[in-house]
């Protein structure tokens, strides 16, 4: 089992996106990643190696029952062996779906920076999906992806050509729905 974790920050603040924006929750934000992607909001060389026993007694002093990891590519650290030592919260991971992720988790956001093929290769099915997009991109076949319970576009920055750009593909494509970050929009931790 891997002793320490590396992790980048840890916070309680709301959800800032997705289906469960508003909820209260231990942010959990683990550094280093697979991929490069040039909106990335984590500095993956800020990081503290820290134990399970480390965190545990970090995020008790919380007192909330819903952790998110987040990174960074979580998927990239954590395992079944740690996440055991965090129930029975509710465990949510945000990923970029290049890797499965534990049985343990009980919530899967995915923000794919990988195809179909590699989805479908990971997921059977994820909680959300929530893709970035800036004016130009295109959106997935839904019937290509794993199966979701919802589906969001979600603009790489609040500029009006991406907020307009994603509104013009929910009104083509009204399965998907909006979900901005509204945590960065009120300066929210």
């Amino acid at each position: 089992m891997r002793s320490k974790l590396r992790v980048n920050e840890i916070f309680c603040s709301i959800q800032g996106e997705g289906a469960n924006a508003g909820m209260l929750a231990v942010f959990i934000r683990l550094a280093g990643c697979n991929l490069k992607c040039p909106f990335c909001d984590t500095r993956h060389e800020d990081y503290r190696e820290m134990t399970v026993a480390e965190i545990i007694t970090e995020i008790k002093g919380y007192k909330c029952n819903t952790v998110i990891w987040t990174g960074g590519e979580p998927s990239l650290q954590l395992t079944d062996e740690i996440l055991i030592n965090f129930m029975p919260a509710f465990n949510c991971i945000e990923t970029n779906g290049s890797n499965p992720v534990s049985g343990l988790i009980d919530y899967v956001a995915c923000s794919p920076k990988v195809g179909t093929e590699l989805l479908n290769r990971n997921f059977k099915r994820v909680n959300e999906f929530r893709y970035p997009v800036k004016a130009g991109d295109t959106l997935p076949d839904i019937s290509l992806l794993p199966a979701a319970d919802d589906y969001f576009v979600s603009p790489i920055d609040v500029s009006r050509e991406n907020v307009d750009y994603c509104l013009k593909l929910i009104k083509e494509n009204p399965v998907w729905r909006l979900s901005v970050q509204i945590h960065k929009l009120l300066n929210i931790p």
